[in-house]
């Protein structure tokens, strides 16, 4: 491996500086300036909402006590006029997250940090992004092929992750590439605004953010491929391909 890893433990427990809502329905489910931050998995934590800053009329109490990553927990639905989501949260009921609700990510309709929505799960206050400019000569291959070179791409550092290097368009050979319909969101990075596939090669091994979140705005426009399915050389040196991924 050579980028940091991620070392918070599973079980640790913090407190969310931010506020935090999340909407379904066109109804504001939870508003809260209480939440805490609780990891299931090393990676990233979930928000944890106390109970009173939770819209109790959305609430379905599903009577049902589960063992969850982080102690005993009551299961809950939400409903909210035409939007019914079984199975949707958790409160737990003992330990330092007594009393307060964990959410499916994806059974609210969208989530805000502060003023800012936020996509697919909380973002760690233990993971870094930085996007970095540089004069390192990147050329990107598969199976002998040119995709792109540059020498003066964006580096992408993100804890946990093989650094992404992100390359002026011009210095892409989009002959070799097919546009794909696929679209993805980041919690660090936002919405991307295009993919593109190999040739009778690899699906979706390139992508780009058009209008990137603030903290990255260097990569805005650039494409940035897949380390894991393509052959990156940097200043002659061919890297090493990582062997999983969580992010693009």
């Amino acid at each position: 491996m050579t980028y940091p890893r991620l070392l918070v433990p599973v079980g640790h427990v913090e407190p969310v500086p931010r506020r935090v809502r999340a909407f379904l329905g066109g109804r504001v489910v939870l508003d809260t300036t209480r939440a805490r931050y609780g990891w299931e998995w090393p990676p990233y934590p979930q928000f944890h909402v106390p109970l009173a800053d939770v819209d109790a009329a959305v609430l379905v109490d599903e009577e049902v006590d589960e063992d969850r990553p982080l102690g005993p927990a009551r299961r809950y639905g939400l409903r909210t006029g035409d939007a019914e989501r079984p199975g949707a949260a958790w409160c737990y009921a003992e330990g330092p997250l007594a009393g307060h609700l964990r959410f499916e990510w994806a059974a609210l309709d969208a989530w805000f940090e502060e003023d800012e929505e936020v996509f697919v799960h909380p973002r760690s206050p233990y993971a870094r992004v930085d996007a970095l400019r540089s004069q390192r000569r990147v050329r990107i291959e598969v199976d002998g092929t040119v995709l792109a070179e540059s020498s003066s791409p964006v580096l992408l550092f993100e804890t946990g992750l093989p650094t992404r290097w992100y390359l002026p368009r011009s210095d892409v050979r989009f002959a070799h590439l097919t546009p794909s319909d696929t679209r993805t969101h980041c919690p660090y990075k936002g919405r991307t605004s295009g993919y593109w596939s190999v040739a009778g090669g690899p699906a979706d091994v390139a992508w780009s953010y058009d209008f990137p979140a603030a903290a990255v705005l260097p990569i805005a426009g650039l494409v940035a491929f897949l380390d894991e399915a393509v052959d990156v050389v940097v200043d002659g040196a061919r890297q090493e391909r990582p062997v999983t991924h969580f992010s693009r």
